[in-house]
């Protein structure tokens, strides 16, 4: 018989990839993102959003419900919450199972919002958050909603006026404003998990890419890899643009290239800039001005370390 030795560090790779969540602001280069991401040997990335946070959202809400999993709390709480946490891991080791590559990334903008239950059942979790000047973010929107302006949004947002329409976006349950409560809470959040986070500025990313890629592949814990930005492979799967009635497109591109730059009413910037001055200061502060929390990540490095 022939006698081997298993490398039990690399098993434990292969069954438990690394977990990177890709989450932040719509229009921000998240599909950008997951496209260079899978550039990398030791990434599987799918590059289409995951209804794995939903699921797992789902589930806490479901059992948190359950008469005979109360009941059990009453005498055996210990017990009992240990194998919830045990089975929750489950689940989300068990969505990548069949991966066999050193990281996963799953693409979800609630990451940020569960970035604490995420981190009870995969402590390991490491988040990179899509950032991009809110102004350019509604102007985006805006723009792609005059070319398909005789389909509504989901939301039937489309009989606003443009102001109207922006004030809406930025709603505290809308396509803006609900990813940036939780980047208004980050700078609550304990250190430690501040560390899981890397903020990545889609201005950042679009012009320097492969300093900022290679940046993320360190703070990731993978392997140095020198992003070829002139020519980008295509990822194979394509997010369903429909669901949205096409007002948010996810375009992979072949090679990076900064976009031309939209041009938003004074109005509405001003707006933007005064009812989200904290966003300015903490990820996009102005030259000589003094930084606080997560400002200096934004500047120095991109994320919170």
């Amino acid at each position: 018989m022939i006698g081997f030795r298993i490398d039990r560090t690399l098993l434990k790779d292969i069954m438990n990839p690394k977990f990177i969540g890709v989450t932040g602001l719509p229009r921000a280069g998240s599909t950008l993102l997951c496209q260079m991401l899978a550039q990398h040997p030791d990434v599987e990335c799918e590059g289409v959003s995951s209804p794995l946070c939903n699921l797992v959202l789902g589930i806490r809400r479901m059992v948190s419900d359950d008469q005979f999993f109360l009941s059990q709390l009453d005498h055996s709480f210990e017990s009992s919450y240990a194998h919830l946490a045990s089975a929750m891991q489950g689940f989300l080791r068990g969505w990548n199972r069949d991966c066999a590559k050193k990281a996963v990334v799953d693409k979800n903008r609630a990451w940020l919002h569960a970035v604490e239950l995420l981190l009870q059942i995969e402590p390991d979790a490491k988040l990179l958050v899509c950032l991009r000047e809110l102004g350019q973010i509604y102007g985006s929107i805006e723009a792609q909603h005059q070319r398909t302006i005789l389909v509504d949004f989901i939301d039937h947002l489309a009989d606003f006026d443009r102001f109207g329409r922006a004030d809406m976006l930025f709603a505290k349950d809308k396509t803006i404003g609900a990813p940036l409560i939780s980047l208004h809470a980050v700078p609550d959040l304990p250190r430690a998990v501040q560390e899981r986070l890397y903020f990545v500025r889609f201005e950042d990313l679009v012009e320097q890419p492969a300093a900022c890629m290679s940046h993320i592949f360190t703070w990731l814990g993978l392997s140095p890899l020198q992003i070829n930005s002139e020519k980008l492979a295509t990822i194979k799967l394509q997010e369903s643009d429909s669901h949205y009635r096409m007002k948010y497109l996810h375009q992979q591109s072949e090679r990076v290239s900064k976009p031309k730059k939209h041009e938003i009413p004074p109005r509405i910037q001003a707006q933007i800039e005064t009812a989200c001055a904290w966003y300015y200061q903490f990820y996009y502060p102005k030259k000589g001005s003094p930084t606080t929390g997560p400002a200096q990540s934004a500047v120095q490095g991109w994320n919170l370390r």
